[in-house]
Parts: C-alpha cells; structure tokens; sequence
C-alpha cells in the first residue's frame, strides 16, 4: 500500500486545516502517514518565497485570514481571532518531538493534529516545553522522553535530512503531501492525495525544465 509522505511545519496554519483530513484519507485508505517536519523557513528560502513580513497587506489578509476563515468552515476546523500570539517564536522543539515520537515507534498522528489546533484554536505557544509537554499528555503519550530525546543529535540529523530532502524534492510550503512520488502543495490538495492513492495521475514528477534540463529540486539543491 502505498504511503502518504506528509512535509510541513508545526505551526502551519494550512497544516492544521487539512490534520483530520488527511488522517481520515489515509485511515480509509489504510495506508500510513509519514511525517516529515522541516525547517519551514529555510524551505521557503531556498524555493526563493518571500519572507511573510515583506509581502503586502492585502495579500496577507487574503491568504492568512480570509483563506483560513473560509478553510476552517470548509474543514470544521475552529481558529482563534488573528494570528497566533506566539506564531512567530522558534518551532524548532516541536517540530522534533514529533520526530522523537517516530523514533520511538508512536504513531504521531493525534499528537501532530493536537499541536497545530493547540496553536491555531488555542493560541498556544509551541516554543514552551511545558505547553508541549500538556499537549503531550491529551494525547496519552508520555512527553518527557519525547521531548528529552528532540534535543539529541540524532534528531537534529533526522531534521535536517528531512529539510534537505524537501528542497531537493521542490517542496516550497506547508502542508506538501507526496503520493508515490507525485507532489499535492496545500491541504486544499487533499482530495486529489485521496483520488491519487486509489488511481495515481498520468503524468509524472517533478518535470524537468525544457531550457536547462533540469528539475526544481535539482536547481534549489544547487545541483
């Protein structure tokens, strides 16, 4: 059965839109969900996005609230009014407790979910140990040597192998989902990753440019 490799960061807000339904994709499909956490920022950078606080006003009501607003209806996803407080603190604890929780043979799908509602429904703070630990717990995990292990070097590899896998396979966002190779960018995607584990599209990823011969993820890998 094929799998549904899950890139992302988290604190996505498009991420956490898109949690349940990608686990009900994949549960009805049964198939598992490979989480991926990157490091978001220097994903976009290399994908040559920009920053967040250089883009223009319109387009950050229009894509970061009026898009959210209408998703979390769509989704039944509930958010919190504005931008979460702490959205702009380093992510980089949860991102690799999650990895830990693989590492040590959980299943992080509810734990994953929780984070990113916790954040985005309830404005937590997922840079505090203490926030990640409680949310930890509503999911029954044990959360200290999750949380213990995020800090070791084995789990910093992991993360940056996860990063440097995303740039060369042309990830630029969060939520990015592959099946069998082929790349679905944004949870607005999730009914073709659902169509495409049933009957893959024709076609084939990622495509090579026509003037240098090469593919996105080639370029941004600096290959």
């Amino acid at each position: 059965m094929t799998d549904i490799e899950y890139f992302y960061a988290a604190h996505s807000a498009f991420a956490y839109l898109g949690s349940a339904r990608v686990i009900a994709i994949a549960e009805t499909a049964g198939c598992r969900i490979i989480h991926k956490p990157i490091d978001l920022g220097c994903v976009m950078t290399a994908a040559g996005s920009i920053p967040f606080s250089k883009r223009s006003n319109a387009h950050k009501s229009y894509f970061f609230r009026r898009e959210i607003e209408r998703w979390s209806l769509d989704r039944g996803a509930p958010v919190m009014n504005g931008r979460p407080t702490y959205h702009d603190n380093d992510i980089t604890l949860a991102n690799k407790m999650l990895i830990a929780g693989i590492v040590q043979g959980h299943n992080v799908d509810q734990l994953s979910r929780a984070m990113l509602q916790a954040h985005w429904r309830d404005d937590a703070d997922l840079a505090d140990r203490n926030t990640l630990a409680k949310i930890g717990g509503t999911v029954g995990l044990d959360p200290s040597p999750l949380l213990d292990a995020a800090l070791s070097v084995e789990i910093q590899v992991i993360y940056d192998a996860n990063t440097s896998q995303a740039i060369e396979r042309s990830v630029f966002g969060s939520p990015t989902y592959f099946v069998d190779g082929d790349m679905f960018y944004g949870q607005d995607r999730l009914e073709q990753v659902e169509r495409a584990l049933k009957q893959p599209y024709a076609g084939t990823w990622p495509k090579h440019d026509r003037h240098t011969g090469t593919s996105p993820g080639e370029r941004y890998a600096g290959k």
